[in-house]
């Protein structure tokens, strides 16, 4: 039996805690790919592709030999006693880019079915299809050379299963008010720091733990996500702030209404019959009615729920879908999110061939391996700064969201000779302003460090990438729940999720350029991708432009003698002067 969104908010820390640790784990671990690499060749996976010379010896770990092919050197190399080589490495990394593709366009689907439906059953389907990919890459070890191509499927059902927690946990911040984009940051954190799960699965396995029991005990740790959902999460979408504040809490037993209503249509229509309580209590002030409530034959007050239905249909469908696809700030987050996935991506699919690329041209191909081994396992680490550094991004989100006025509230004055306070929608603006411009900094940043061709300079592009990839999905997050409806916020995340997910099979063609003509060398694809990154400052630009806007047309409001008129959902204007 699910629990109602009463007992979820009762719940909610709960749910935030375990909501954090299970997309640490199951969510975006594909971002962790340099790790899994170095498991799959070891496991066999596509060896087959590699062809052996004749009279051939091999080591456990690693060994070389020349061979003679077409004239030219080709040397052979084995890991774990099974060969590995460039055909291998683009097969792979074709089965990463269909994972890493599904990571994010499987998302406008399953923002129209979390919007309509709730997160409850996408969660429980997204916990399901991840242990089952874990199973599939466990039974593909067993034999590599006739089930390698089961990766593919593993990989595909590995990034649907992850993104169904991933999106689902963004609509649990919904309940903690005006700290909403905070925790929508924590949420984004805690998705992109998973790229921390493989490296430390790389280390136990490395200490000798089977490849096989791993994923047999991972996936046995989703059925638990499986179970948590099935206890704690509601059948209903968490409702945004706007349409329902947590916590108040008032009895209602004292108001009837002639059709059994839940959920969402609950509070929507509770929230109208406070309105009209409200105006009916201040019309009757001369009478100095009593200060309970349902002694004002409130009792007798029966509402019907198509009446309110009507009604109460207000600000959140007053903007509809198409609309918000095809406003300047969507359209601008789209080109914002479109370059940064493709650099991101591209940088994480070809980190091995970047970094062997960048090792010293003296040492043999196996002490490069075992250099870039090393350095993989630092960029795992450092993706717990994800959880670290995106909150802070939530936290300029919200900036000063307590001190703004209230644009309903029509009594609120300004001091002669000082400036009037924003409104919220104004300073949420200015705040997204601020974290774009930041965010993009760092990814102009990152593109100069990746250009120079020193190999510990990566470390701190290793930072700047992972810190850029938790700003960039909070700061539009954040973009999208301070701008738009909260109905649409999924559909819209599905939408820029998807388009910018078909932009970054870019990186499949890039990498195939990389290791081809330009022989290995990641100067000139990374030259290119700085001057694209810089189309990323469009949209700050054009949020501090209609933020003014929006300041010049209240302050030209305030000052116009004239009536507004406001017309709401019912015949009846309201009028305010």
């Amino acid at each position: 039996m699910a629990p109602t969104l009463a007992t979820a908010f009762n719940r909610r820390w709960w749910m935030a805690v375990t909501a954090v640790i299970e997309n640490l784990l199951f969510s975006a671990v594909l971002l962790g790919w340099s790790s899994l690499l170095i498991m799959l060749k070891s496991e066999g996976f596509y060896s087959y592709l590699c062809k052996a010379p004749e009279n051939s010896s091999n080591l456990n770990i690693s060994n070389s030999s020349i061979s003679e092919a077409d004239g030219e050197p080709e040397e052979f190399l084995t890991m774990n006693n099974w060969p590995i080589c460039k055909d291998q490495d683009e097969m792979l990394n074709l089965a990463f880019t269909v994972g890493s593709f599904l990571l994010s366009a499987i998302t406008l689907p399953l923002g129209i079915v979390m919007d309509k439906y709730g997160p409850r059953k996408l969660r429980l389907l997204g916990s399901a299809c991840f242990a089952f990919s874990c199973l599939l890459i466990a039974y593909g070890a067993r034999d590599p050379n006739n089930l390698s191509i089961l990766i593919f499927f593993a990989l595909a059902m590995n990034g649907f299963g992850g993104m169904c927690m991933t999106f689902t946990s963004l609509t649990l911040p919904n309940m903690f008010g005006d700290l909403r984009s905070t925790f929508i940051a924590l949420m984004i954190g805690s998705y992109a720091s998973s790229a921390v799960t493989f490296p430390g699965i790389k280390v136990i396995y490395d200490l000798g733990a089977a490849f096989i029991s791993i994923l047999i005990v991972w996936a046995g740790c989703a059925c638990l996500v499986f179970l948590n959902c099935f206890i704690n999460w509601p059948l209903e979408p968490f409702p945004g702030p706007e349409d329902m504040d947590f916590t108040v809490k008032i009895k209602f037993s004292w108001l009837g209404f002639d059709h059994k209503i839940t959920g969402k249509q609950f509070y929507r229509q509770v929230t109208m019959v406070g309105r009209r309580l409200s105006v009916g209590n201040a019309i009757k002030q001369p009478q100095q009615p009593s200060n309970d409530l349902s002694a004002q034959d409130a009792n007798k007050l029966c509402l019907s729920t198509v009446d309110l239905e009507v009604n109460c249909k207000g600000n959140e469908e007053s903007q509809s879908f198409m609309r918000s696809i095809f406003s300047p700030i969507f359209l601008l987050s789209l080109i914002t999110m479109c370059v940064t996935q493709l650099r991101l991506i591209f940088y994480m699919g070809a980190m091995n061939t970047i970094l062997e690329s960048l090792t010293d041209g003296d040492l043999s191909t196996v002490d490069k391996m075992q250099v870039v081994s090393v350095y993989t396992s630092i960029f795992g680490v450092l993706q717990l700064l994800c959880l670290v550094t995106s909150p802070v991004i939530g936290y300029v989100m919200d900036w000063k969201l307590k001190d703004c006025e209230d644009e309903n509230d029509k009594t609120v004055k300004s001091e002669p000779g000082q400036p009037r306070r924003p409104t919220k929608k104004i300073q949420k603006i200015i705040n997204a302003t601020r974290a774009f411009i930041f965010t993009n900094l760092l990814l102009v940043g990152f593109g100069v460090t990746c250009i120079v061709p020193n190999l510990p300079l990566q470390i701190l592009s290793f930072i700047l990438h992972t810190i850029v990839r938790g700003f960039i999905h909070s700061a539009v997050g954040g973009l999208y729940a301070a701008v738009y409806p909260s109905s649409q916020f999924g559909s819209l995340t599905g939408m820029q999720s998807l388009i910018s997910a078909l932009f970054a099979l870019l990186q499949q063609p890039l990498f195939m350029a990389m290791v081809g003509p330009l022989e290995g060398d990641p100067l000139w694809v990374n030259v290119g991708l700085l001057v694209l990154s810089m189309l990323g400052f469009c949209l700050p630009f054009y949020l501090l432009c209609h933020s003014r806007h929006l300041q010049r047309l209240r302050e030209e409001r305030d000052d116009d003698p004239k009536v507004y008129i406001k017309m709401n959902t019912s015949s009846t204007p309201e009028a305010n002067v």
